[in-house]
């Protein structure tokens, strides 16, 4: 298993579950300098990264990708996948397909979490899991044709209403036309709404594509109540190898939270 360390380029969300916040230079050094293996990007939208730049970054300080957010769309914009209006359905689909083409030239995935929206209103939940399955189909088999997976993240119930748990997000994906989605496991989320953190990720298998690295209380590992021993072990069993990502409030300030999180990451993978 490999490290990673959030990076948010998006002033809206500031205060929100991301390590470092003061661009992609400044987050790249300083996850380097901790020994991290790559950033996970939360970029306001794909025009945010440029790619030269965000290559020669990786170069220098032997870095990778792990994955990039496209969340920014609902944060900024308030696009999501299940919207009521057509047109909004739309320009969030375009929106995550250019974020696909970016996260693809660094041979990384695409995450879709909040984007994914809630059935409120006049849409009921049968017609949001449709509409978000039609997404998905589409979108996956964009990010196919780049060589890349698409992430989907289960989030807790104060966040959406469609999927809180990896059971669910299996048996979702399984409805699919596409087998090119992967499932995004967030410990913070799950803790929240697993019953067992350990037999979820069982649950999920193969079909976990991503981790966010957190702890109880969506600080860094180690600073919250989290069982972290018989997660790794199952990540082990079912053969995860991809990235433990801090995705977690910058407390008590960015620095200590990312240096928490990468002792944790060697404390627990050694």
């Amino acid at each position: 298993m490999k490290s990673a360390v959030t990076i948010s380029l998006v002033s809206q969300a500031k205060g929100g579950p991301f390590v470092f916040w003061e661009g992609l230079q400044d987050g790249g050094r300083r996850a380097a300098a901790l020994g991290f293996d790559a950033v996970e990007i939360f970029p306001p939208a794909a025009a945010a990264i440029k790619t030269p730049e965000l290559r020669e970054l990786l170069h220098r300080h032997g870095l990778q990708v792990a994955a990039i957010g496209t969340g920014g769309g609902w944060v900024v914009h308030k696009l999501s996948l299940t919207h009521a209006n057509p047109a909004i359905r739309n320009q969030a689909k375009s929106f995550i397909r250019e974020l696909i083409d970016v996260a693809s030239e660094f041979k990384a995935p695409a995450i879709i979490g909040s984007m994914q929206g809630r059935c409120e209103g006049i849409i009921s939940y049968q017609q949001a899991m449709g509409l978000l399955a039609e997404a998905l189909n589409e979108l996956g088999q964009h990010a196919a044709v780049r060589g890349q997976v698409l992430l989907l993240e289960p989030l807790n119930r104060y966040e959406t209403n469609l999927l809180n748990r990896v059971g669910e997000a299996v048996r979702f994906l399984d409805t699919l036309s596409t087998r090119n989605v992967r499932i995004l496991a967030d410990l913070f989320h799950m803790n929240l709404e697993e019953r067992s953190i350990a037999g979820a990720l069982q649950d999920g298998g193969t079909r976990i594509g991503h981790v966010h690295f957190a702890d109880s209380n969506r600080q860094a590992v180690g600073f919250g109540h989290t069982n972290v021993p018989p997660i790794i072990e199952t990540l082990r069993q079912i053969g995860y190898e991809g990235f433990l990502s801090a995705e977690i409030l910058p407390l008590p300030d960015s620095d200590t939270a990312a240096r928490q999180a990468i002792e944790s990451f060697r404390q627990y993978t050694a």
